[in-house]
């Protein structure tokens, strides 16, 4: 957590990681996940929630998927801390090569409305264009802090699921609002 009060004041620089470098660095996503999580973010996992946990995570679901070269990981990063993170998935189906999800936009709590989100949903639409899909997909909690920035970024309501997941820290449940845009 000092590092993070330190690099707070750091630039932020956004870069693609690959698989031998994630692998290094898996604990370092586990513990952005962690945060994110603590924070209440609706991102799959809930209370209690542990950095094993998160970490497993990143390893087991994330990391051979990134090895495969079916999704693509940005990261961003202050002083060598990752404060950030968006996935590209473009693993689908032979009938829908022109289409990828994004997935899991973290930005660590101590580093929110500094522009992180953004300028990763900006470089992760850069990628998709280089792999030639031309609709990206994704989903937020309804009323979530994001879902405002995805419309700002042009990404259109497609519907909104109700009682789609779990709250991170009760046991409520939320709606789910699915968005695309056309690149």
């Amino acid at each position: 957590m000092n590092n993070m009060r330190i690099a707070s004041k750091a630039e932020i620089v956004y870069r693609q990681m690959l698989s031998n470098e994630m692998m290094q660095r898996v604990e370092a996503f586990g513990a952005l996940l962690l945060a994110c999580v603590a924070d209440g973010a609706s991102v799959g996992f809930i209370e209690p929630f542990t950095l094993n946990e998160a970490t497993a995570y990143w390893r087991r679901k994330v990391l051979p998927s990134v090895m495969e070269r079916e999704v693509v990981i940005l990261v961003a990063e202050a002083e060598g801390c990752i404060v950030g993170t968006v996935q590209l998935d473009h693993d689908t189906m032979p009938n829908q090569r022109h289409r990828a999800e994004v997935r899991k936009l973290l930005v660590h709590p101590q580093f929110r409305r500094r522009g992180i989100a953004r300028a990763l949903m900006v470089a992760i639409e850069g990628h998709a264009r280089v792999l030639e899909r031309s609709l990206l997909t994704l989903d937020t909690r309804t009323g979530d802090a994001a879902e405002p920035l995805y419309r700002d970024l042009g990404f259109e309501t497609a519907g909104i699921i109700p009682d789609y997941c779990r709250d991170t820290h009760s046991p409520r449940l939320d709606a789910t609002t699915l968005m695309y845009k056309r690149l």
